[in-house]
């Protein structure tokens, strides 16, 4: 994205300015008292990750108070099919073959999300979590291997390479940092890559068995669900069948069931949402408005959802019964350890225990924290405000809860059940001691650099070639903003700062970066968007006037007209408007806000330094101390 200086004699400024307030951007809730309200006051990944919890719990003391009971329960057989064609699965069959199958499936759109509109779009921004991921695949394996050497399970390894993202998540927002945002993205995209791994390694290295024919008749089907999103409609049904025979084949080919969600999911188109079918949807909402029926509701409706990519509404769709079903179900089914003195003795001697704990604690922590710590030292890869050291030490320390994705690999890998209870033991201890040692971290980093301290600094510094910079790069003075396009206290704020800029001239440097505050303005995202779009044609600035100049009329039928208006290769700004690089740049300004605890807008640094009080000219011209310049007027 080119960025560039503008050195011309005065700010692009708008004609109107409101009067002068702040709003924040976090308003205060209500107190819910329902045990519903609080659920989903915990959020997804919380309230998923204390199911997930639960169910551990469950598993183990059902496993060890109930006798047999557990194995019994889950050995249970059951017959699925229709005539001849018949599938007998045992209960804990149906939830690791088919059950798992749409865990990975979600795993799969994820993936297929970073690499196409995400965090792994910018290979800059991508390649630190990527290269702390192979390391956190490999340093793991190494020393399971070096630790496990003579016990006959070497072969085991695959047991430590795998991050559980659900409890991942879960873990940060139960212990991470006040505002983990960059650090969350982080660790998500490092997790996107570590699956990658594992499945490629469930795929290659723990698949037996393997039977050509029925895996060509699933790339048949494959194909098929590539080519499903050019049907006009009924979409849906075709994708669903298509789905269960891939499934099916792979069930056939010897191939892990499970590694079809991943290959469907790989195949479902993902993409930002189009300009004409946003205006199209919200001219049938205008029409059922007018004219409420049945038909026109259901094509408003049909639009609204269509306007969407699948990916992303297959994931809203799934992720609740991800979460809250199956992985509490696979939980119930995997960790039932039995725990008895036999089983810790000998799994406190076994060399498959300690090379599971010393894998996944020590060898995700030394993988992915030493790896970023050399890319930080030799300044390879771009590292943003909040990914501090210490906070990148806490999340390493939370890479070594390896619980989904592990116990899945232990019944592949270990045939032996006593050997297999070790195992589990040795998962279930490394994510326990991961998880406290990632919290002492976090509680440490915290002291050491509260939050208040670190948003009195500009964390990130101006970087001309990223930067929309308005002035020369050498003036000795400057003002950071975050802000709004909608907020009029920072259409204010403009008017403050050309005023300062009248005065100045030349010795004033100032530069924009994003802050929408989607809470209060719901078209404040797209208009920095917009404004991101126009500078790929090198017209920031004039595209931040024609926003602030008419706050109320924001919608992507608005922003056109005003592109139009600018002089902008329309096709081009509309393309633009719906690239990754685009989403990406406007996202990096608002977790580097995250990062300094901005929530109101405008938020101003003078100098480097955090304004605290009024942002009228004079008191910005003291701030900047500046008041002894030739040329300053008088008050």
């Amino acid at each position: 994205m080119s960025n560039r200086t503008e050195t011309r004699s005065s700010l692009p400024m708008p004609e109107r300015r409101p009067e002068s307030g702040g709003r924040r951007a976090r308003p205060a809730r209500p107190k819910r008292a329902s045990i519903a309200a609080w659920v989903q006051g915990l959020g997804r990944n919380r309230a998923g990750a204390i199911l997930l919890l639960a169910a551990t719990v469950i598993a183990i003391i059902w496993a060890n108070v109930g006798g047999d009971a557990y194995d019994h329960f889950w050995e249970t057989e059951l017959t699925i099919g229709v005539a001849d064609f018949q599938l007998h699965f045992s209960l804990h069959a149906l939830v690791n073959d088919a059950l798992m199958a749409l865990f990975f499936f979600t795993v799969g759109l994820e993936v297929r999300r970073e690499f196409s509109i995400g965090e792994l779009t910018s290979w800059r921004r991508a390649m630190v979590p990527v290269f702390a991921a192979v390391a956190g695949l490999a340093v793991p394996a190494l020393l399971y291997v070096l630790v496990a050497m003579g016990s006959g399970y070497e072969h085991a390894w695959g047991i430590v390479i795998s991050t559980d993202t659900a409890f991942l998540v879960g873990a940060l927002a139960l212990v991470g940092p006040r505002v983990p945002g960059r650090l969350r993205v982080f660790l998500l995209a490092l997790a996107v890559v570590d699956d990658i791994g594992a499945l490629s390694i469930i795929a290659f290295v723990y698949t037996e068995d393997f039977n050509p024919l029925p895996l060509l008749l699933a790339a048949i089907g494959l194909a098929g669900v590539y080519f499903t999103r050019y049907l006009p409609t009924s979409r849906g049904p075709v994708y669903a069948t298509l789905a269960i025979a891939v499934w099916l084949c792979f069930l056939a080919s010897g191939v892990h069931p499970t590694l079809a969600g991943v290959a469907i999911a790989l195949l479902i188109p993902v993409y930002r949402p189009n300009r004409r079918d946003v205006e199209h949807a919200l001219e049938l909402a205008r029409t059922f408005r007018q004219s409420p029926n049945t038909e026109y509701a259901r094509q408003a409706a049909n639009s609204l959802r269509e306007s969407i990519s699948i990916n992303e509404r297959l994931q809203s769709a799934w992720d609740p019964y991800i979460a809250y079903v199956v992985l509490p179900l696979f939980a119930l089914a995997n960790a039932g350890v039995k725990l008895n003195g036999e089983i810790l003795a000998g799994a406190a001697g076994s060399a498959v225990t300690w090379g599971i704990v010393i894998g996944l604690v020590v060898g995700k922590f030394v993988g992915v924290w030493g790896a970023s710590g050399l890319m930080r030292a030799f300044k390879v890869g771009e590292f943003g405000p909040g990914l501090t050291p210490s906070r990148m030490a806490g999340g390493a320390a939370l890479c070594g809860i390896g619980f989904t994705i592990s116990l899945f690999i232990v019944d592949l890998a270990i045939d032996d059940e006593n050997v297999q209870n070790e195992a589990r033991v040795g998962v279930l201890a490394a994510s326990l001691i991961a998880f406290v040692v990632a919290t002492i971290i976090f509680r440490i980093s915290d002291a050491r650099t509260p939050m208040a301290r670190s948003g009195e600094t500009l964390q990130r510094p101006v970087d001309p070639k990223r930067d929309h910079v308005f002035g020369s790069l050498d003036a000795p003075y400057e003002i950071v903003e975050y802000g709004d396009f909608q907020c009029p206290f920072c259409l204010k704020a403009s008017g403050s700062i050309q005023e300062v800029h009248d005065v100045l001239g030349d010795q004033l440097r100032y530069v924009w970066r994003h802050a929408p505050l989607v809470s209060v303005h719901p078209n404040a995202l797209a208009a920095s968007e917009a404004a991101e779009a126009a500078a790929r044609q090198g017209k920031f600035f004039e595209m931040e006037r024609a926003l602030f100049a008419d706050q109320d009329h924001q919608m992507p039928g608005d922003i056109m007209h005003r592109a139009a208006e600018i002089g902008l290769d329309v096709d081009r700004f509309e393309h633009d408007l719906m690239s990754p690089e685009v989403a990406g740049r406007v996202r990096d300004d608002v977790l580097d806000a995250e990062a300094m605890d901005i929530t109101s807008t405008p938020t101003l640094f003078v100098n480097g330094k955090r304004l605290h009080g009024p942002f009228d000219a004079r008191s910005l011209i003291r701030a900047l101390g500046a008041e002894d310049e030739p040329g300053r007027e008088s008050s």
